[in-house]
């Protein structure tokens, strides 16, 4: 009997009517704006009038460094919530939106899988509620004032050499990291070097997400940095006079959006920073929220600890002065065992080997430390699959009890809220139980390159840190023009503790290099580049999509 896939799974369930979720959640009818029958936009007056309501417990998910596959991160925070709400427990899920380019490019979908899903699912993973657009607008809108600007002119003394605003597209798209523009003659503008991002990396989306409300986005677009004079004053966006249409075409998109699991709790899907070149967490709005409706919220941050986790705890949870109460780790015994030295191919890794397994258990290891170095209780999840052993599942158990923290096998992609009671049971109990609040890595008075260093060498394990000239210069510069006690979000490869994506496993007392470093005003942090990351992903030689199809009736195949 052939397994059903994501999509086929997601399109033979049964939605509620948008509007009983809501009612559910405790929405009022005039609280919501549907899109359609099984989307909602929420007004934001549904959060200020609950200001002064009690928050609910915010349980964090993150995960140990993943393998290409995924370890399931999306799928245990929704079958999470799922599992929650059979608890009895009043739960909502925070998720960020995908991203067109992975889901073309390698992932497929990305709303969860198997019975733990968002829905609707194909209408998430393909332009939602347009959200990603209106990014991608705004921040484009932006580029083109800027060179309207300089070829009218340039008032403002740009040194075009000094632009550091890119434009952005939506797809992983390698031929646009580096283009000229400008090119064909005098009335097409000043030629100049320009490049590509990927939407989920904008300031745009970054300030969408961590802003408070609408006037705190349209103050946040006003401090973007797009460029510098030639004596190195910064000029922003509000110079520009940017900010009041570029906050128009996000009117919309600063809204949460509400939709279901495939149980019927409620979820919102809101925002879409990549955790390995963004900060990686949905936005602040939506949280908030979850937390005034719900007894207990699960929101989800991108890629490993030493990403996304961190990034929450010293970028996303410090802005909107959020408390972690608890903290669910996410493992898959062939994370493990390719930590441990099994070569990438899926059938080895489907053989049991509990060697292999104890010795990728250093990876994991780490990031249990970096979460109790926060404070935070901590939760492993272990998402197993039908190849885990017994003696596997056991091992890593007895692994994690060893480093102090519990740990629970889930069957939540086969068996949705039901398979994951155990872990909900106990993830709930270290959430309910903690009122000790966590400690941020670093005070933000620390020196910009002491935050840096000391997320390379206590979340990481590098021995130091080396910065290349420019970007030495580009932190020395940034304080002195006032920006040296923002936080820092650093941009590194997820296959690697280290800036390396060949060294898995639990690397220590390597040299993590910074190549570059920039401002992002608007968001309230400093951008640190390490490795050889890009900001602009491309596509394999055969990507997702080669297998993604829709019938003249308009149903859709190969979505995951």
């Amino acid at each position: 009997m052939a397994i059903a896939s994501d999509v086929e799974i997601a399109q033979a369930a049964k939605l509620k009517p948008i509007a009983e979720v809501a009612e559910e959640l405790g929405l009022g009818s005039g609280e919501i704006e549907p899109y359609g029958a099984h989307k909602a936009k929420v007004k934001l007056e549904a959060l200020t009038r609950r200001e002064s309501d009690p928050d609910g417990k915010l349980i964090l998910v993150t995960a140990m460094t993943p393998t290409p596959l995924g370890e399931g991160k999306t799928l245990t925070t929704v079958g999470l919530g799922q599992a929650l709400a059979r608890l009895g427990k009043k739960s909502v899920i925070c998720v960020r939106e995908p991203s067109l380019g992975p889901v073309f490019g390698i992932k497929g979908g990305a709303a969860g899988g198997g019975m733990s899903q968002v829905l609707p699912m194909e209408d998430i993973n393909l332009h939602f509620t347009g959200d990603i657009h209106a990014v991608t607008s705004a921040h484009n809108l932006l580029s083109t004032l800027m060179d309207a600007h300089i070829f009218h002119g340039n008032e403002l003394g740009f040194d075009v050499n000094r632009i550091t605003w890119k434009r952005v597209l939506d797809m992983n798209d390698r031929a646009l990291r580096h283009v000229l523009v400008g090119l064909g003659g005098r009335t097409h503008g000043v030629p100049r070097e320009e490049g590509f991002m990927i939407t989920a990396a904008s300031e745009v989306m970054a300030v969408l997400c961590l802003a408070s409300d609408p006037g705190d986005m349209k103050e946040r677009i006003a401090r973007i940095v797009v460029g510098y004079t030639r004596k190195g004053a910064p000029i922003t966006a509000g110079d520009l006079n940017a900010a009041g249409a570029m906050a128009l075409l996000l009117k919309d998109a600063v809204k949460p959006n509400l939709v279901q699991t495939l149980e019927g709790s409620p979820a919102f899907v809101h925002g879409g920073p990549f955790g390995n070149i963004a900060h990686g967490t949905n936005s602040l709005i939506a949280d908030k929220l979850a937390l005034k409706l719900g007894d207990v919220m699960v929101v989800e941050a991108g890629f490993g600890s030493d990403l996304g986790a961190e990034k929450f705890f010293d970028i996303t949870a410090r802005t909107g002065g959020l408390s972690v109460d608890a903290v669910v780790l996410v493992a898959t015994v062939r994370a493990l065992k390719l930590h441990g030295g099994v070569p990438f191919d899926k059938d080895a890794l489907a053989e049991e080997n509990v060697d292999a397994l104890t010795k990728g258990f250093a990876n994991l290891k780490v990031h249990i430390e970096n979460i109790q170095g926060f404070g935070a209780p901590v939760v492993v999840a272990v998402n197993r699959f039908a190849s885990d052993t017994d003696a596997e599942i056991a091992r890593v158990k007895e692994l994690c009890a060893e480093a102090g923290a519990p740990c629970h096998a889930h069957e939540l992609h086969a068996k949705g809220g039901e398979g994951g009671a155990e872990l909900a049971e106990t993830a709930f109990d270290l959430a309910a139980a903690n009122d000790a609040p966590y400690a941020p890595l670093y005070p933000l008075d620390m020196p910009l390159a002491e935050k840096i260093e000391a997320i390379a060498t206590r979340i990481y394990r590098a021995g130091a840190v080396r910065f290349e000239p420019g970007a030495a210069r580009s932190l020395r510069s940034l304080t002195r023009l006032g920006y040296g006690e923002l936080p820092v979000c650093i941009a590194k490869t997820q296959a690697s503790l280290s800036d390396d994506p060949k060294k898995p496993g639990a690397p220590e007392g390597f040299i993590l290099n910074v190549r570059e470093a920039y401002v992002s005003a608007g968001a309230g942090f400093v951008v640190a580049i390490a490795g050889n990351i890009m900001q602009m992903p491309g596509l394999a030689k055969t990507p997702a999509s080669a297998g993604m199809d829709v019938s003249a009736d308009g149903k859709i195949t190969g979505l995951f």
